[in-house]
């Protein structure tokens, strides 16, 4: 028997994506390190508190919004874009007239590089164990044998 809306059989597991699961957590770990680096740059009174609460603090509940967005691609292309502007973001730390700024934008840009590669890598190996579940799968139906 299956269910109404799907081929699954009733009682079955529906498998969750591993692409989207490994987007997901790298999108909420993000969110924390975006959290700390937040308490980080009001310590080191690098703007004004309130500029850095409200920057830090959008970012990483963006990045915790994201990480439930990724349903539709449109969530990968929104996080995509997020790594992008966090690389950004370390670049511009790099050349800030602030004190401490270099070390902070180095670190920064570190942080986000090694973020950025735990994205790309979480999508492609994601979509790859995705499509090998799918084949085994399809070799393997359920109810058969």
């Amino acid at each position: 028997m299956t269910t109404p809306q799907s081929d699954v059989p009733a009682g079955a597991a529906r498998r969750r994506s591993a692409r989207r699961t490994f987007a997901a957590t790298t999108l909420v770990l993000e969110a924390f390190v975006v959290l700390f680096a937040t308490a980080m740059a009001y310590a080191l009174r690098a703007a004004p508190g309130s500029v850095v609460w409200a920057i830090g603090g959008t970012l990483s509940i963006v990045l915790l919004l994201l990480s439930g967005m990724l349903r539709s691609p449109g969530g990968y292309v929104a996080g995509s874009i997020v790594q992008v502007l966090l690389l950004l973001g370390g670049v511009a730390l790099l050349v800030a007239p602030v004190e401490a700024a270099g070390f902070v934008g180095t670190m920064t840009l570190v942080v986000a590089g090694v973020f950025v590669a735990l994205w790309v890598t979480g999508l492609r190996l994601g979509a790859r164990i995705d499509r090998e579940k799918a084949d085994w799968d399809a070799a393997h139906p359920v109810g058969q044998g």
